[in-house]
C-alpha cells in the first residue's frame, strides 16, 4: 500500500533527530598542551601518565 498523505519535512526531520553524529571529546596533554583523545597516547610527544610515554621515532624518508 502507499502512504494516502505526504509526510511533511517537519515529521520526517523530527523522528530522524536522534540520527545525529555525537561530537568527539578532546583533552589536553599535559606536557604539550595538543588536543588528544581521552585515555589515548598523545599524537605529538607521545605521554600517556606518569609511568608511561611511548618513543615516537620519526619516519626515515628514502
Amino acid at each position: 500500500m502507499l502512504p494516502v498523505k505526504k509526510t511533511s519535512k517537519s515529521r520526517t526531520r523530527t523522528r530522524r533527530s536522534h540520527h545525529r553524529l555525537s561530537p568527539v571529546n578532546y583533552s589536553l596533554c599535559k606536557k604539550c598542551s595538543a588536543a588528544k583523545l581521552p585515555h589515548a597516547a598523545c599524537g605529538q610527544c607521545g605521554y600517556v601518565n606518569d609511568q608511561i610515554t611511548l618513543n615516537l621515532a620519526e619516519k626515515a624518508e628514502d
